[in-house]
């Protein structure tokens, strides 16, 4: 401090070399120190006007300094890159926003992208078809006129008997399912019959005015020409929706007849009010008007539950098309009126474990299915409350509503542990279940070599059943 040293302290002059000498020096006298005040002054103003005058050319001999190093610069870079020891790493984010601060990097990449168009493609290798079905059709004969059933395997072997849902058939219901690699596996050892219920069948003619629909207990009574046609003494229920109801109503009546029975979205009280309101709507629609889009919001609601756009658009939109071109309206008003006049099962649960439990309840081995966003799954819970729980399981598959197109692997897996344990098939154990795959998969690329086309017959269907192709 001055002070301190016991002198007077003044600020050098502005000559460019002073910067590198001392910052202070002591005065000797008085009138030297109010010179160099004065001079200091003066030598501040000067400075001032020096610093405004220059500015410009300064700020162009700054520009022009930095634009020969950054050319300098490139050069290096284009240099160094011809040597393979050098340009190993990619250049930092700090050599990226210098480059972008000095105007090398063009404008036009930096420029905001707008995306004008985007095109749908949906895949073209699922469809709901006959032309897809190996299976084979045969009519039969029944008291409430003639029905369609086709055939899926060897008749010498157990039979499974399925039965669809509402706006559907056994194509559009069981096709992809049953079709799936460890169905097919499981398949080898059972024959599959599809039941249609009356006029539900792909191509099927529109019923006269003064046709009379049969009703649930006549649906499931048919099945009795059904067996008798093929020689079936007992068989595997496998049914969903309306058809689970028809199935367990057989299996009531006829509990010999029935060995287990798998049902999916089964509903086993009678139509409540909001439910008998919708489907009236429904059917008084169909038969006025063909397939509205309030027709058509309720059977996507029916099978697929909430949420249905988020999870899937591909599978709703294989649907929504199906339903729009492939079903006959007239008849199906007529299957949606039996639905929805359908009675209870009258089935409870019994108790006390000393009594008998014949005819009250289902006495074969039952799965009850349901998916998480199905819109019956308060119903399986209903009808899980009235089976006996030594002879029935309740099991729910999550993220999915339709369960057989949006996890067939997990309801096939179950329906395998089913059957297992009822006795029917053996353990499929991990190697036999590979080498069933790549037969599976060999005999696709022997079809595709030789035909140049894939098998319309075998499909194979993943987690997402639309974004499958078979390759």
């Amino acid at each position: 401090m001055p002070g301190s040293i016991g002198g007077s302290y003044r600020s050098l002059g502005g000559s460019g070399g002073d910067v590198y000498r001392a910052t202070t020096t002591v005065a000797t006298s008085s009138a030297n120190a109010a010179s160099n005040s004065s001079s200091t002054v003066l030598d501040t103003v000067k400075k001032a006007f020096n610093f405004v005058s220059t500015s410009s050319s300064a700020s162009q001999k700054d520009e022009r300094l930095i634009d020969s190093k950054q050319q300098q610069h490139l050069l290096q870079i284009r240099t160094d890159s011809a040597n393979t020891n050098t340009c190993r790493k990619m250049p930092t984010s700090g050599v990226a926003e210098e480059a972008a601060l000095l105007g090398t990097m063009p404008s036009d990449s930096m420029d905001d992208i707008e995306l004008k168009n985007i095109q749908l493609q949906f895949p073209s290798a699922r469809s709901l078809s006959r032309d897809d079905s190996s299976a084979c059709e045969e009519i039969v004969s029944t008291d409430h006129g003639p029905i369609v059933v086709a055939i899926q395997g060897s008749r010498n072997k157990p039979a499974i008997l399925t039965y669809h849902d509402l706006g559907l058939n056994y194509i559009s219901s069981f096709q992809a399912f049953f079709n799936y690699i460890d169905m097919r596996a499981l398949l080898e050892n059972f024959c599959v019959y599809h039941v249609n219920a009356p006029g539900q069948e792909e191509g099927a003619q529109s019923f006269n005015e003064d046709y009379v629909y049969p009703t649930m207990d006549e649906l499931a009574t048919q099945l009795e020409c059904v067996l008798a046609k093929f020689g079936l003494k007992q068989f595997i229920g496998f049914g969903v929706g309306a058809g689970a109801n028809i199935l367990a109503r057989f299996a009531l009546t006829n509990p010999n007849k029935v060995s287990a029975l798998c049902l999916i979205n089964c509903v086993s009280t009678q139509a409540g009010w909001i439910e008998w309101g919708y489907q009236k709507l429904n059917a008084r629609h169909l038969r006025s008007k063909g397939m509205t889009q309030g027709v058509l919001d309720y059977l996507m609601w029916h099978h697929f539950g909430r949420n249905t756009e988020e999870r899937n658009h591909d599978l709703v939109q294989v649907y929504k098309s199906y339903f729009e071109r492939n079903v006959n309206a007239t008849n199906l008003a007529l299957f949606i009126d039996s639905y929805v006049r359908r009675t209870d099962l009258n089935i409870q649960r019994e108790m006390d474990l000393t009594k008998k439990k014949e005819g009250m309840t289902l006495g074969m081995p039952v799965i009850n299915i349901t998916g998480s966003y199905s819109p019956h799954m308060d119903d399986t819970v209903t009808l899980n409350g009235r089976l006996d729980p030594t002879n029935s399981s309740w099991m729910k598959i999550s993220d999915c509503g339709m369960v057989l197109e949006e996890q067939p692997g997990k309801v096939s897996e179950a329906f395998r542990l089913f059957l297992q344990g009822e006795g029917y098939v053996a353990p499929l154990s991990p190697t036999k279940m590979a080498q069933f795959r790549k037969a599976s998969i060999e005999e696709l690329l022997k079809s595709k070599f030789s035909t140049g086309q894939w098998p319309t017959s075998a499909i194979h269907i993943t987690e997402n059943p639309i974004s499958a192709v078979v390759c």
